[in-house]
């Protein structure tokens, strides 16, 4: 048993993985940055964030959310503040303009690949129901 869901997650896995490509063109040509920097801008959409906890919300080391920064920074997309009860520490928040190119970036609507279109309705409504009880919404 343990094999065989093992190895039905792995499908979902590849699927999804392999059909994204095209939504991160899409968007990347939409918005003109690299796909790391809207991740970045997404993760930035609920508050300020500490270099620290961007890069733990990035899955990236510190050096790698830096180069985003830089890169998000450079556009005005984002600002960084020192924080008042430590200096050492930088906050970076979305600037309006972020806060503008995010929005245009969720008006792309991140369609499902043709395979899942092929899938009748029933198809749909138990896997819908399976993802259901595994949590995902």
């Amino acid at each position: 048993m343990a094999a065989n869901v093992d190895r039905v997650w792995q499908a979902m896995v590849t699927l999804v993985m392999d059909s994204r490509g095209d939504w991160r063109k899409r968007v990347s040509e939409a918005t003109g940055l690299p796909f790391t920097q809207m991740r970045a801008l997404k993760r930035l959409s609920s508050g300020p964030l500490t270099l620290s906890e961007l890069a733990s919300a990035l899955d990236a080391d510190a050096p790698a959310a830096t180069v985003a920064v830089n890169g998000l920074e450079e556009r005005g997309l984002v600002e960084r503040k020192t924080r008042r009860d430590d200096r050492r520490v930088k906050t970076v928040s979305l600037t309006a303009e972020g806060k503008r190119v995010l929005r245009q970036a969720k008006t792309l609507v991140d369609r499902a690949p043709a395979t899942f279109r092929s899938l009748s309705d029933s198809d749909v409504a138990v896997l819908r129901q399976i993802l259901a009880r595994v949590g995902a919404k």
